[in-house]
């Protein structure tokens, strides 16, 4: 949860960063944005890494080098220099949440990696509830270095658990050569592959219908409900216990709901939220509670709907799960970072336009699902070598 908990836990500062660095919130916001640029690109490395590698190798390395970053700025003087350092750190937050996914798959099949999926998105929706609470915590007795600072001192502590703790998943054996060559023919099998590009088009969607709120929690929460910095848990803390119900739900449907029935049940509750969003916002002015019921809904049904995507998209690819793993990653972390450099500064304006743009999200989702289930459907009559990839995602 390292690379969600360094988004949440800045945004109490933003008014004292701001005014430390005389900085606007459309040049604060770059300071999430060039973040997760960064942990896009660098995505689409920390798997190939881990599948030669070894999983745990490439952890803790990223773990250092996340410490030395984050030390960078809480050091900065600059806006430009925190910028650098920030971008550093996006390099490499994202090792445990790319190569953790990998070392699920190397552990555990099925019904059992559901599970287990489940349980760690439990964990990571965990991240944006305390994150902001922390941050609000630091800045209520130290200054906004104080947060880095705080995220050092996390980065270690995860580098000696990992190191005490996390057993290596992938052996010698079945590791692959680190060569540039093979490195882009194996990302070009992947992302040529067309259900694995809309399955990864469809969670990048599904997330971004809440990360839009994320990413505008500043503009919500100290702008249009006019609450303080130390505050931000009154949005974070419904939408992410309903992130991580969703989490426990699923992994109490492994083996027991097919995942073409979860994901329909989500995507069920998702066009509700987009819903009752627009409405709710046309009729009444922001205010606590009921601007998050709708967010709340959104929140549930992304954790019903992406362990079962992340598994499908893993499966097509047994051989280069790392690989998998990373350009799925890479494709939602290039939403995100879009998301939060362009999408949000243009929306968040006011709530209405916060839940059009996040309404747009939901529905391009479920289009594009329904659409992958009829091509899906058809392809999978032809008798041709990949229609075993193109099965319905409950066969899958």
């Amino acid at each position: 949860m390292l690379g969600a908990f360094s988004i949440d836990t800045v945004f109490p500062a933003f008014p004292q960063i701001g005014r430390a660095f005389s900085a606007n919130d459309l040049a604060l916001q770059q300071t999430i944005s060039v973040y997760l640029f960064a942990y896009a690109g660098m995505s689409l490395f920390h798997g190939p890494l881990s599948d030669a590698l070894g999983r745990k190798r490439v952890i803790s390395v990223g773990l250092f080098c996340f410490g030395l970053a984050s030390l960078g700025c809480a050091l900065s003087t600059t806006l430009e220099m925190l910028l650098v350092f920030r971008a550093l750190q996006g390099l490499s937050a994202g090792v445990g949440l790319i190569v953790g996914r990998a070392v699920i798959r190397d552990l555990f099949e099925g019904a059992d990696a559901q599970r287990l999926m489940s349980h760690v998105s439990m964990v990571f929706g965990v991240a944006p509830a305390i994150a902001p609470i922390v941050g609000g915590w630091i800045i209520g007795f130290s200054r906004w270095p104080g947060i880095f600072y705080f995220l050092v001192a996390l980065s270690l502590g995860l580098l000696l658990a990992t190191a005490a703790a996390l057993p290596e998943t992938h052996p010698e054996s079945r590791r692959t050569q680190l060569a540039i060559k093979p490195l882009l023919r194996s990302y070009w099998t992947i992302f040529s592959n067309g259900r694995f590009r809309r399955l990864s088009v469809i969670a990048a969607l599904n997330f971004g219908g809440l990360f839009l709120y994320i990413a505008s929690a500043p503009a919500l929460v100290l702008k249009h409900l006019k609450r303080t910095p130390q505050e931000f848990y009154l949005f974070f803390v419904p939408v992410i216990a309903c992130m991580i119900l969703g989490a426990f739900l699923s992994g109490r449907l492994a083996g027991r709901l097919s995942g073409h029935l979860q994901m329909r049940a989500g995507f069920a509750l998702g066009l509700i939220a987009a819903l009752s969003n627009i409405a709710l916002n046309l009729w009444m002015p922001p205010a606590l509670p009921w601007v998050l019921i709708p967010i709340m809904l959104t929140s549930l049904s992304i954790a019903l709907i992406s362990p079962i995507i992340t598994l499908a998209n893993l499966n097509l690819f047994p051989s280069m799960r790392g690989g998998a793993s990373s350009v799925q990653a890479f494709i939602a972390l290039l939403s995100n970072a879009l998301i939060a450099g362009v999408v949000s500064p243009l929306l968040s304006g006011s709530a209405l336009t916060l839940a059009y743009g996040s309404a747009a999200m939901l529905i391009s989702g479920w289009l594009i699902w329904r659409f992958d289930l009829i091509r899906g459907k058809r392809l999978a009559l032809r008798s041709t070598p990949d229609a075993a990839a193109l099965q319905p995602l409950d066969e899958l």
